[in-house]
């Protein structure tokens, strides 16, 4: 029997265009990708390194690049958080059948977007709906990893057989498996969180 719902952030309640960075940082003379730059991406993930540090490091890479030019590149993913999804949530919230929780991998740059685009009581209406509101670079660590996972059960006392976890990576729920948590991998564009209760065979 599922008590607990655990729940990733974008895709999931805000919406994302996951290749819009990639699409302006090309635009600003960005050829490829490099393993050091997903290293780095990976670092302000997790909170390993600032804000300042980050953007200092494309900056070295591309000093004709400016920084406001990068932060909007980095921040053009975020788009926005739909009403209805918000509403749900509170309501789902507010019924208190199940313990709920958020566990994103985010960076600052990207939470503040999304507060400019919510509004910051929106945003805090939404963050008050979850018991925990885990965050990457707040916690220091990230999904895929197999600690992330054990970090959220083991603090809050959850069991993995009795916790579902809804995430839009294949790799993300595939690795929350693993550690016996169930998992609904939800396919942005084609499923909805809204119908998350359609999902018969998640809470079997």
């Amino acid at each position: 029997m599922i008590k607990n719902i655990i729940f990733d952030f974008g895709d999931i309640f805000v919406d994302l265009d996951k290749t819009a960075t990639i699409r302006e940082m090309q635009k600003l003379g960005m050829q490829t990708v490099s393993e050091e730059m997903t290293h780095h991406y990976h670092l302000y993930e997790k909170g390993m390194i600032s804000t300042d540090d980050f953007v200092g490091y494309f900056q070295g890479l591309f000093p004709w690049i400016s920084e406001q030019e990068l932060i909007q590149a980095w921040n053009a993913v975020i788009l926005f958080f739909p009403e209805h999804r918000l509403e749900w949530i509170k309501k789902l919230s507010a019924a208190n059948q199940y313990r709920l929780f958020l566990l994103s991998n985010t960076n600052a740059l990207h939470i503040s977007k999304v507060k400019e685009h919510m509004t910051n009581e929106r945003y805090n209406d939404f963050k008050d709906c979850f018991e925990q509101f885990y965050l990457s670079h707040e916690i220091h660590l990230r999904k895929p990893d197999t600690e992330v996972y054990e970090f959220v059960l083991d603090e809050n006392n959850l069991q993995a057989h009795e916790t579902l976890f809804i995430d839009d990576t294949t790799e993300n729920t595939e690795a929350a498996s693993r550690s016996g948590i169930k998992t609904w991998n939800l396919v942005p564009g084609k499923d909805e969180v809204t119908r998350l209760f359609d999902q018969k065979h998640a809470f079997d």
